[in-house]
């Protein structure tokens, strides 16, 4: 074995592939490995899989990287890269090769091919059919000239293969069903379900929680680390997440990548305790924090059938903690949208306290920044709104608060007092006041008390839009 540190008893790990984004399933799958290991005080290793040479890209693993940052899953060791350790790979193939768990296979694409097509037309499953294996007495064709070979694993023939799964129970696998897999390409290097048994072998792993996308790798990597004598890890498979409609989530109609969610206004300790509910519950509670999820998990709750991602809930739970947020923070996350939005925020005392009287209305901070952008341009009111409130009994009323505001203390409680002061005068009923007033200077009727609107803009602002 290498000599990688092995600090802990427990040690888990989240392997992502850096062909694209990381997906919300991933990132569910990253918490759980991370939780495992903070509530067992051990390790969380970080690997990124990038033996994938067209697709794995900087720029993905960049984004692993943005997206691990932003949920704050901190990694123990790592990031360990495979294509770094593709010497190891070779030793512990040629060692393989020595010791008869692995042989060389030199059939071409065409043989392959044709092989496949006469199982098929005799109604057999296809599979490779060994004819390269070698077996006491059997004489092996001489090897092609000019061709490289694969090295394929040598699956035992016969008996079963099977686990105590963390999350879906007792599985196993006919030994039979199972194929020589290719664990080297003819180029030399090596395949995903090989450098994964190397990986975990040499970073002392004790635990893999994966999707259950996997499940059917799982019989062949034991297999490998039986043949290697390697210690076996415990694996337990999440089921997938799908949209509300149960069907698979994509690309194309689903906000899948974490940093979506970034981008849509969600808050990273919104979406990691929806993802931690997700598939998994501590009885009745829906809302807690990273730390009561990291002890109370145990894969024994997590839950053996798909789970449906439910965007009304998310932002639901998103809005618990905006509620939660301190306007500084809230502040600082809402500017960038008006800045997106070409809106300039200048006044920051204004966008404190505008975010102040919004932060319990909202559901994202996306929608935060829409709801307090009238505070810094002019937003006007749809002409049948205006209508509707700006009325013939309401416009001389208007007036009349707009004159004597311009004298007025610029406070919330005189504003108040001011506007009960008119509505007596006038005889109208207060919201026949301050509709068209919200109207005016808001843009909208929802608003929150329209005293506190107004104390939280310059009085000059206020008298310009009462004017218009």
């Amino acid at each position: 074995m290498s000599d990688l540190p092995l600090n802990s008893a427990v040690r888990t790990r989240f392997a992502p592939s850096p062909t694209g984004f990381l997906h919300i399933g991933g990132a569910r799958t990253a918490l759980f490995s991370y939780a495992y290991a903070r509530h067992h005080g051990g390790k969380f290793v970080l690997r990124i899989e990038d033996t994938d040479l067209e697709r794995s890209t900087p720029e993905s693993v960049k984004a692993i990287f943005d997206a691990m940052v932003w949920l704050d899953l901190d990694y123990d060791e790592g990031p360990f890269y495979q294509m770094q350790r593709m010497d190891r790979y070779k030793v512990v193939l040629a060692s393989m090769l020595e010791a008869g768990t692995a042989y060389k296979c030199y059939c071409s694409k065409e043989e392959l091919e044709t092989m496949r097509a006469e199982q098929e037309a005799r109604g057999e499953k296809p599979r490779y059919d060994r004819r390269w294996r070698p077996e006491p007495g059997k004489v092996l064709p001489e090897p092609p000239v000019g061709v490289d070979p694969v090295i394929r694993f040598r699956t035992p023939l016969t008996g079963v293969v099977g686990w105590d799964d963390m999350v879906k129970g007792r599985i196993e696998f006919s030994n039979e069903e199972l194929d020589d897999l290719i664990i080297a390409r003819p180029d030399g290097t090596p395949t995903y379900n090989f450098c994964v048994v190397v990986d975990d072998w040499d970073m002392g792993i004790t635990q893999v929680i994966r999707g259950d996308d996997h499940v059917n790798n799982t019989p062949r990597q034991i297999n490998i680390l039986l043949a290697l004598n390697a210690p076996l890890p415990q694996y337990g498979h999440v089921p997938m997440i799908l949209r509300e409609d149960g069907q698979k989530m994509s690309k194309r109609y689903d906000a899948v990548s974490v940093m979506q969610y970034e981008e849509m206004g969600i808050l990273p300790e919104a979406l990691l305790n929806y993802l931690a509910r997700l598939g998994w519950g501590h009885g009745d509670d829906e809302l807690f924090t990273r730390e009561q999820f990291v002890e109370w998990f145990d894969t024994r709750n997590v839950s053996g059938s798909p789970s449906r991602f439910d965007l009304g809930k998310l932002k639901w739970v998103n809005a618990h903690y905006i509620k939660q947020s301190s306007v500084e923070r809230l502040a600082g996350l809402v500017k960038p949208f008006l800045v997106a939005s070409e809106v300039n925020v200048a006044d920051e005392a204004m966008l404190l306290a505008a975010v102040a009287l919004y932060k319990d209305r909202v559901e994202t901070i996306k929608d935060l920044a829409e709801q307090v952008k009238f505070f810094f341009v002019t937003v006007a009111a749809p002409q049948e709104l205006l209508d509707q409130h700006l009325t013939d009994a309401a416009k001389p009323w208007v007036a009349v608060l707009a004159s004597k505001l311009s004298d007025t203390e610029w406070t919330k409680e005189a504003i108040a007092a001011l506007m009960k002061a008119v509505v007596a005068e006038s005889g109208l009923k207060f919201p026949q006041l301050a509709m068209p007033v919200r109207a005016l200077v808001c843009g909208t009727t929802q608003t929150p008390s329209i005293d506190a609107v107004l104390a939280a803009l310059p009085k000059t602002v206020v008298l310009a839009r009462l004017a218009s």
